[in-house]
């Protein structure tokens, strides 16, 4: 969700010392003979009884058949200090890997290769506004994290080492004296930052619209990065379907909202010769600290599709006459699964125990993220709103121009830790917008020279936004240095914020009221919150801290000399996109628009285009149309819809071209196709490799450094464009010799041929799209090493599957790199509220973390054939399915 490098070249940093590692390895689970014995010595006891210090009472701990963990006790300190034991049997090496990202410590565990990283991470702050955090939660909250960390540190107590995870093996060949340290409440918080910054919206947009102003028209950047499209198009609130949404804009319209104040830079503002010297410098210099970021959701850019697809039913249109709400985010296919299933439940539910709640969380965080507790259920997607802007600043030494007058830069040390190596003391320099993000890849930021506003498209950037405030006199004394130009980030995840209580909140509210109160919490990442309840209302509401711009549209780096780009604060709670119970009876969100043109607040310019939204909308809108009511089964067929939007608007085009003795067999494929973008089918087959060679001619060697069309959302959006303008000059190529649209796709047609019998054999019919669009389920931290030993230990698949980009079953790749799977819907849900026992759910993985154990990847392959699996929720029925039963309880004299 992409202008990002392929992840095959992201995500091999460890280098020779992951060579050493996985030799080592090698010998030590081989050559020894005592394999076995060490890859199974961590998997935990999950049953009989352990002490664990702190209880005040005995905790159950249920485990059905794929280790979902149902937890039972009776206060919420005892069960969240049981969760956080639990959290650290499956998975410690998962939280222990995470916090080291999350605080910018990543070469403490794997050496100098690390340090860009975390250099970067810690120009951020991420652990510490995490440390803000904590210290500004109310003392119940916080005692849930309290009680938490302590269970983690319990199970630490007592394991080290191999005992612990696997990992912990192949560090010690590397890293022998690594011991892991107690874990803390801002070990917790943190994970929140690393959430927000995989889902913060359009900052891949921003570098990439201003790298493409360098070299393209204004227009054409408009072209490169097409606006919502409210004809073709549903918004979340008038959920109309397409056919009907003709009346809210016209096709093609401008992103909603464009907000008060001046009128922002356009594209075409950042051309010329400064913004090529040295801006166009500093962003691709970012773009790679970008890049060096473990992506623990999933990838980012301007291209890619994290986001995820969420709607809610009300009784009306059910079966049961009560809503049925379906889930299913899309991040990354990372081992193990970056969610964890779990039921969080007080025995008795009292205003001090209030939990009776079951769904997906994090390891390493208390609670639950998305699910249902025993009044209400919610689903999330990506909310997708630009809060985080880029400011140009002027650098002059130790300070910096705002309004005319120099101010002294922020400026604060951090020394890193480096295994094997010396430590790195590190400068971090921010400015009143935030930290300098730019020149942190070990070269200096190119000075530019002082003329750089007449790159912008506003009047006289010199003068103070308010001329009531005049410009201070220069100094006097010898002449200043000359400025040199760098980029801040200002981004809302930067101040302290309330999500990490929200989190307790939303798992115990009871109704919309207390829903609403719950999500106005959740400060980040903005979301839009799917709600039902069991007394028959759904609602809908978008939460979050959206910057209210004094000018300008965030589209592209501002000027950050002057306070004219500055916030003045956020749009107000109450004012944000919110639906309870609307007329047609369900809410569809797929990151699409949740508004349209006329809504008074700037949210974004880059919503996802609305390909997904439009699929639901148009399956639900079809059952409801011809008086079917719907079903959970129904719920999640959709959930598996592969139908492709694009296909089904290229592919009759591609049917006019004349056949040639290349294409030969290839082009009948067609004939009947239903642009289903199933496993076995040849026809899906042939037409993605016609789509990655048509982006492959079309734009590269066209586009700057840095930027590229990897075939979402945004790709489907500007081809489809273009189709009827078969004459425009993107069609030409001199290097397939291709002169407009026919002559192009007559070449691409020709060569999918070429390639598709490279890979899939001469004979067409034995053509499957499965067989190349392939997931490998990939270790997070070890498991793109480029070594195969260690990544035969870690990884599973490959699994062949269906799907594709901006599809609703969006198993999404990278056209830059391949055809096999980027990002997944990393976890399905369809939640009953006529019966919870009538919910269905499914991981990616499995619960465990630990390489080899039964529940390590035993949920992939339902994933992979669109099944699912029950979700008992009624405490009788999860203790009927209960295959191990771990009590854990108060420590005694004995212990």
């Amino acid at each position: 969700m992409g202008t990002d490098a392929p992840r095959s070249r992201r995500h091999r940093r460890f280098g020779l010392a992951i060579t050493v590692m996985a030799v080592g390895l090698s010998l030590v689970l081989v050559a020894s003979g005592v394999g076995v014995w060490t890859v199974t010595r961590s998997f935990p006891t999950l049953s009989g009884e352990i002490a664990l210090r702190g209880l005040k009472a005995d905790v159950t701990v249920y485990r059905d058949d794929a280790g979902i963990p149902q937890i039972v006790a009776n206060t919420a300190t005892d069960l969240f200090r049981a969760e956080g034991y639990v959290h650290a049997q499956d998975r410690f090496w998962e939280m222990d890997f995470r916090r080291h990202v999350t605080s910018g410590r990543l070469s403490e565990l794997f050496g100098q290769s690390q340090v860009g990283t975390d250099t970067f991470i810690r120009t951020l702050g991420w652990r510490a506004v995490a440390e803000q955090e904590v210290a500004l939660l109310d003392p119940v909250t916080l005692g849930y994290y309290q009680a938490y960390a302590d269970g983690v540190n319990s199970y630490l107590a007592t394991h080290e080492g191999a005992d612990i995870s696997l990992e912990y093996v192949a560090l010690a060949l590397q890293n022998p004296e690594y011991k892991p340290e107690p874990w803390t409440p801002a070990d917790s918080v943190a994970w929140l930052k690393a959430m927000a910054w995989d889902l913060r919206s359009n900052l891949d947009d921003e570098v990439d619209r201003a790298l493409l102003a360098g070299s393209f028209s204004p227009e054409e950047v408009a072209q490169l990065h097409p606006s919502y499209s409210y004809a073709a198009h549903p918004t979340i609130l008038d959920g109309a379907p397409p056919a009907q949404a003709e009346a809210s804009a016209g096709a093609d319209s401008a992103s909603a909202g464009d907000g008060d104040g001046e009128a922002a830079p356009s594209a075409a503002a950042m051309t010329g010769e400064p913004v090529q010297a040295g801006l166009a410098s500093a962003l691709t210099g970012l773009r790679g600290s970008l890049a060096g970021v473990p992506e623990l959701l999933g990838p980012a850019g301007a291209d890619a599709e994290l986001g995820s697809n969420s709607w809610v039913v009300s009784g009306e249109h059910t079966e049961t006459g009560k809503p049925i709400l379906a889930n299913d985010p899309h991040l990354g296919a990372v081992m193990p699964s970056v969610w964890y299933q779990v039921g969080l439940r007080c025995r008795a539910l009292t205003a001090d125990c209030p939990f009776d709640l079951a769904g997906y969380g994090f390891s390493g965080l208390p609670g639950i993220i998305i699910g249902h507790n025993s009044r209400i259920a919610w689903g999330f997607t990506n909310l997708g709103p630009d809060v985080a802007d880029l400011y140009l600043e002027k650098v002059t030494g130790s300070t910096y121009e705002y309004d005319g007058a120099q101010k002294p830069l922020l400026v604060r040390n951090e020394m890193i830790t480096v295994a094997g190596g010396d430590p790195v003391k590190i400068e971090i320099r921010a400015t009143e917008h935030g930290p300098i993000v730019s020149g942190l890849d070990g070269t200096a930021f190119p000075g530019i020279a002082t003329d750089y506003p007449s790159a912008i498209d506003l009047p006289d950037l010199a003068v103070p936004a308010d001329p009531a405030q005049p410009a201070a006199e220069p100094a006097a004394g010898p002449a200043p240095e000359p400025a040199s130009y760098q980029l801040s980030l200002q981004w809302t995840a930067l101040t302290p914020g309330r999500t990490a209580s929200a989190i307790f909140a939303l798992g115990a509210a009871t109704d919309w009221a207390s829903f609403r109160a719950a999500a106005q919490q959740f400060d980040v990442p903005s979301q839009n919150l799917v709600y039902a309840d069991v007394d028959g209302n759904i609602g809908y509401q978008a939460p979050g801290l959206i910057p209210i711009r004094r000018s300008g549209d965030g589209t592209v780096p501002a000027p950050g000399w002057t306070s004219l780009y500055g916030w003045t604060g956020f749009i107000p709670f109450e004012e944000l996109p919110q639906s309870f119970n609307p007329p047609s009876g369900f809410i569809v969100t797929a990151n699409n628009a949740p508004v349209g043109p006329d809504y008074p607040y700037l949210i974004t310019k880059d919503w996802d285009l609305g390909y997904r939204a439009t699929e639901i909308t148009k399956r639900l809108q079809a059952s409801i149309d011809a008086s079917t009511p719907i079903t959970t089964d129904m719920m999640s067929e959709i959930q598996a819809d592969t139908y492709s939007p694009l296909a089904a608007a290229l592919v009759p085009v591609l049917k006019k071209i004349a056949p040639t003795d290349e294409t030969r067999d290839a082009p009948p494929l067609f004939d009947g196709w239903d642009y289903r973008l199933d496993a076995d089918s040849a026809a899906a087959a042939y037409f993605n490799i016609i789509w990655r060679n048509l982006l492959v001619n079309m734009f590269d060697g066209k586009l700057p450094e840095g930027t590229s069309l990897t075939g979402g959302d945004r790709s489907f959006a500007i081809v489809i464009g273009l189709l009827d303008t078969p004459d425009s000059p993107w069609w030409n190529s001199d290097r397939v010799g291709a002169a407009g649209r026919d002559s192009m796709l007559k070449r691409v047609a020709g060569q999918a041929v070429r390639e598709g019998e490279k890979l899939m054999g001469p004979d067409v019919s034995t053509w499957e799209w499965g067989r190349i669009h392939t997931l490998e389920v990939t270790h997070a931290s070890f498991g793109e090493s480029g070594i195969a030993p260690l990544e035969w230990l870690f990884n599973r698949g490959p699994y062949q599957v269906a799907g594709g980009s901006s599809v609703i079953d969006a198993v999404g790749w990278d056209a830059t790199a391949g055809y096999a799977v980027d990002w997944v819907p990393s976890m399905r849900q369809v939640v009953s509220l006529a019966d919870w026992d009538r919910s269905t759910w499914l991981n990616l993985t499995g619960s465990s973390g630990h390489a080899f154990h039964p529940n390590y990847a035993d949920q992939t392959e339902l994933w992979q054939n669109q099944e699912t699996r029950p979700w008992l929720f009624s405490l009788g029925a999860v203790k009927g399915a209960a295959t191990n039963t771990l009590v854990l309880r108060p420590p005694t004299r004995t212990d």
